[in-house]
């Protein structure tokens, strides 16, 4: 499993991230890995990790790809492939349309894509069911 958010130290993403950290044993008896996206550089998201243990009482234990350059985001059309510059200076706002999960098989084909909007919390459990 794939999914981004679109900046470090947002309040509904603080929540989800630190609720998944709490169902990666559920997701590893799947046999699913969970890799995160941040489009912040790892520093701010470390320090963001920090914040997220503190706050949800859970650790953060899954890899994550700093994607400052947005090739990433781009790749899988969380951003449009003409959208300029890197993620300096971008606000979570401008970051909206990467926000999203993907399910991706072993054989590396996308089996399940979810997009959500800013002010909706995904549903891990949900999540884990349908995979």
């Amino acid at each position: 499993m794939l999914f981004s958010h679109p900046k470090d130290f947002t309040p509904v993403c603080t929540t989800e991230l630190g609720y998944l950290a709490g169902l990666e044993g559920a997701f590893l008896q799947r046999n699913c890995k969970i890799i995160g996206l941040t489009v912040d550089c790892l520093i701010t998201y470390a320090e963001w990790v920090k914040d997220i243990e503190e706050t949800q009482g859970n650790s953060v234990n899954y890899p994550v790809i700093a994607d400052i350059d947005l090739a990433v985001a781009k790749l899988y059309n969380m951003l449009l492939a003409d959208e300029s510059g890197r993620s300096e200076g971008r606000t979570a706002q401008i970051n909206a349309t990467v926000r999203s999960v993907f399910i991706i098989d072993p054989d590396k084909k996308i089996k399940l894509i979810l997009v959500y909007p800013m002010t909706t919390g995904r549903n891990f459990d949900e999540i884990t069911r349908v995979h």
